[in-house]
């Protein structure tokens, strides 16, 4: 590791270490779930997301003008839970920030990422992420509801940070056995949900604004 590489690796490790710990309780879980118990009740269709079968997953891209000694990063969550009604066209699910993984081997290959960041960094990142940039013990959760839209367009309304944006998603929705598969992707701005992204050195080396969403959501009887 260069002595650059390594100042610029102190400084974001530091800074994850800025916030001091802040007790708060448990989240309280989203209200939506008493919604489709109704519906289930009046004979709607409900279908539960099952999690070991679904992924979201945020590219995170470099910036500034040092950003080759940055790294790229990909962050995925392979926990989120929640319900689907599609004869109602609307579904609900959310996720824990602090659950999300960082740079999972194969998630990096599919990326095609060129860099190869060590196990420190990795770490060094997801503490960065939860403390100084998605001040998770503020906000836990990340919440998104789904409506039908035109077409092959949905309705997405995302909830993160304390603010909620809403976007027209082009996903596909297929019908696999008994389970309905809703997969796309999708682009969205951190500042739109006032979150700094992360930059040291006067932002020579910094995250870009833009991350890329890709979901793939699954839901069962």
């Amino acid at each position: 590791m260069t002595m650059l590489r390594a100042t610029v690796f102190l400084l974001l490790a530091l800074a994850g270490c800025a916030a001091p710990p802040v007790s708060t309780p448990p989240p309280a879980a989203p209200d939506y779930a008493s919604w489709y118990r109704q519906a289930a009740a009046n004979g709607k269709q409900v279908l539960a997301i099952d999690s070991s079968l679904s992924l979201i997953a945020v590219t995170v891209r470099r910036g500034g003008a040092l950003a080759r000694l940055g790294h790229d990063h990909v962050v995925a969550s392979r926990a989120v839970s929640g319900f689907a009604a599609p004869t109602e066209g609307r579904a609900d699910f959310s996720f824990r920030l602090d659950q999300m993984s960082v740079d999972e081997p194969e998630l990096r290959r599919v990326a095609a990422f060129e860099s190869d960041p060590s196990a420190a960094a990795i770490e060094g990142t997801r503490n960065n992420m939860l403390t100084v940039v998605l001040e998770a013990q503020r906000f836990p959760l990340v919440s998104l509801h789904v409506e039908r839209g035109a077409g092959e367009l949905l309705r997405l309304a995302v909830t993160l940070h304390g603010l909620t944006r809403h976007y027209q998603v082009l996903t596909r929705i297929e019908t696999v056995g008994a389970n309905l598969v809703a997969s796309g992707q999708l682009k969205l701005l951190q500042s739109d949900f006032g979150i700094h992204p992360m930059s040291v050195m006067g932002g020579a080396i910094s995250v870009q604004d833009e991350l890329e969403l890709c979901f793939r959501i699954v839901a069962r009887p």
